[in-house]
């Protein structure tokens, strides 16, 4: 054990990996290691800092349970049957800008991967469209003949449809690149408040600053040119006669505008074509860039809501979490309904309302 204990503490020369000498470690814990090791690839061509040793797969854990104190390990595998043994000195780290918004992702695919995936989408969501309006009459759904509740049902079940098509086409394309970096249509649920990247912290912070960068680009529209900006409203004046209607439809809605909409699109513009543009596009400009194709697609190119846009790019590059992005957009599109049923159920007409911004 002695031996090992000393290759792990002083390896040989030709056991690293990379060119410069390893820092003394210390106790304190390292950063996280980012160097990506992808079966069939081999190891990346340029390390962020030195990575420590090799070793038979198996030895590992006698390696890291003796050097735990002083190196704290991370451990990585490959396919040539070696385990990958990452030792960070603490401090080491110069490949990370210490903003992560300004950070760019690793992204193994090429332009003509994000092309084609887009075009596909897009595609999709309109052959569905096109078939559900064809054969839901063979099905015996007459628009004229439906109950508010059953056109809110009809609506989530499309919804639901075009979800899962869209996203099956996203990551059947991209399933060929696997493994994918870890920071790559992460969805995940730990530690929502650390104050670097937790997902909910951020998403709170980016809907505040949404909320505040909305309001101020509308007053300053009106202010200078005396009118109020243009906000999108045809497809909330489609669902107007469903809000408040009943429980059943204001549910629905919910779950169409907070769950489904939000899941779908952020995956597909800020999960993939966000973070496939930081591949030619700093970060933030590729946040922007997401969200102005973001505003085409939905044929709203109005300044407030590109302002939300903006943000939902930019809290994911913060976060490197979907979950970010998502929550900011299902907080915004819920609370709009919510609003709306409640303006209804105190006799408001949020028709002239909503019209009338």
């Amino acid at each position: 054990m002695v031996p090992l204990v000393a290759a792990a503490v002083h390896p040989p020369p030709s056991l690293l990996v990379g060119s410069r000498q390893p820092r003394p470690f210390t106790w304190a814990s390292p950063p996280a290691c980012r160097v990506p090791l992808r079966r069939g690839r081999g190891l990346a061509p340029a390390f962020p800092r030195i990575c420590g040793l090799l070793v038979p797969r198996g030895r590992e854990a006698s390696v890291s349970a003796t050097a735990v104190p002083l190196l704290s390990p991370r451990r990585r595998r490959g396919a040539s049957g070696l385990g990958f043994v990452c030792f960070c000195s603490a401090g080491d780290d110069d490949s990370a800008s210490g903003w992560p918004i300004f950070d760019r992702w690793d992204v193994p695919w090429r332009w003509q991967t994000v092309v084609l995936t887009m075009l596909a989408c897009g595609l999709s969501f309109v052959l569905i469209g096109l078939s559900a309006a064809s054969v839901l009459p063979y099905l015996g759904f007459q628009g004229g003949t439906l109950s508010l509740d059953e056109r809110a049902e009809l609506l989530f079940t499309g919804q639901l449809l075009v979800t899962a098509v869209v996203l099956g086409v996203v990551f059947g394309i991209t399933n060929s690149f696997r493994p994918l970096p870890d920071d790559v249509f992460c969805y995940d649920l730990r530690e929502p408040f650390r104050l670097q990247d937790g997902w909910l912290l951020w998403a709170g912070i980016g809907f505040s600053g949404a909320v505040a960068a909305i309001a101020l680009t509308g007053a300053t529209s009106a202010f200078f040119s005396g009118e109020n900006p243009q906000r999108d409203t045809d497809a909330l004046v489609q669902l107007l006669p469903l809000i408040g209607s009943s429980s059943t439809s204001t549910a629905v809605l919910v779950g169409i505008t907070g769950v489904l909409a939000p899941l779908l699109e952020e995956t597909v513009f800020r999960g993939f074509l966000m973070v496939s543009l930081t591949k030619w596009l700093p970060t933030p400009a590729a946040a922007l860039v997401s969200a102005a194709v973001f505003a085409l697609a939905h044929l709203t190119p109005a300044s407030s809501p590109s302002c939300l846009w903006s943000v939902l790019g930019l809290s994911y590059a913060q976060t490197r979490n979907l979950l970010t992005p998502i929550a900011i957009h299902a907080l915004w599109n819920s609370g709009v309904i919510i609003l709306l049923t409640f303006l209804q159920v105190q006799g408001y007409d949020i028709r002239e309302m909503v019209q009338g911004s």
